[in-house]
């Protein structure tokens, strides 16, 4: 109970912690739920400069909307997406999301589903793994479903809160056991990860001046903590 109440508080008080140093981040980067689920495919095992400019090519093609993504090829789509990478593989996925989308009749008959339910019907489709369903539900259903990513893992694991092999459902549980369940928490918790993972938690940490380094006594230039 003791461990639990701990891990409750750490992940409270890190959450403050990092908005009161950065504040809003006003994710996620879509102007509609099909942009969103567009950009939570092209984002795997990419960055997000490169989904930009993907998403850039499919609104001036007139490709933002489901209609025109039901009509073209697989191989167009490619095109449009190439740099994003993995295009040949993510227009596959992205035609089959269509396809599916279209099986419900609307993308608003499919958010009718309840959240359990329609996580068990993004996981299968195919080239829809847990983090791209938690990034759709998320983002564009604004389900209270904690999206976790490398950033995130690096973030707990090293801070002591989890462990490197965790299982993605047990990692997602400290975030949704220990807070309220609020999509908008989680989106702007899972920004200020991100942010925190790129400007001081990344590859060579940089805790001296960290907006965590307090909250975990963190020794200066190491990211490790010493708590057990």
């Amino acid at each position: 109970m003791q461990k639990r109440n701990l891990a409750m508080q750490l992940i409270q008080q890190s959450y403050a912690a990092l908005f009161v140093r950065w504040g809003e981040q006003h994710w996620w980067p879509g102007q509609t739920r099909l942009e969103m689920m567009l950009g939570a495919i092209l984002t795997q095992n990419t960055a997000w400069t490169n989904v930009e400019k993907a998403i850039s090519n499919l609104r001036k093609n007139n490709a933002l909307k489901f209609q025109t993504l039901e009509k073209v090829s697989q191989e167009q789509i490619a095109d449009w997406i190439r740099p994003a990478g993995y295009f040949n593989q993510k227009a596959g996925y992205i035609k089959g999301m269509v396809e599916n989308i279209g099986s419900f009749g609307t993308l608003n008959q499919l958010f009718t589903l309840d959240t359990p339910t329609l996580r068990k019907e993004l996981l299968s489709w195919k080239g829809i793994g847990p983090e791209t369903a938690d990034s759709i539900l998320l983002y564009a259903a604004k389900r209270p479903v904690f999206v976790i990513d490398a950033y995130t893992r690096r973030f707990l694991s090293r801070h002591g809160l989890c462990d490197k092999k965790a299982s993605y459902d047990s990692v997602a549980k400290l975030f949704t056991d220990n807070l309220p369940a609020d999509a908008q928490l989680y989106n702007e918790y899972h920004a200020l990860i991100v942010r925190l993972c790129k400007e001081r938690c990344n590859t060579t940490p940089k805790c001296e001046g960290c907006p965590l380094e307090k909250l975990y006594h963190l020794p200066k230039h190491t990211g490790i903590n010493p708590r057990p």
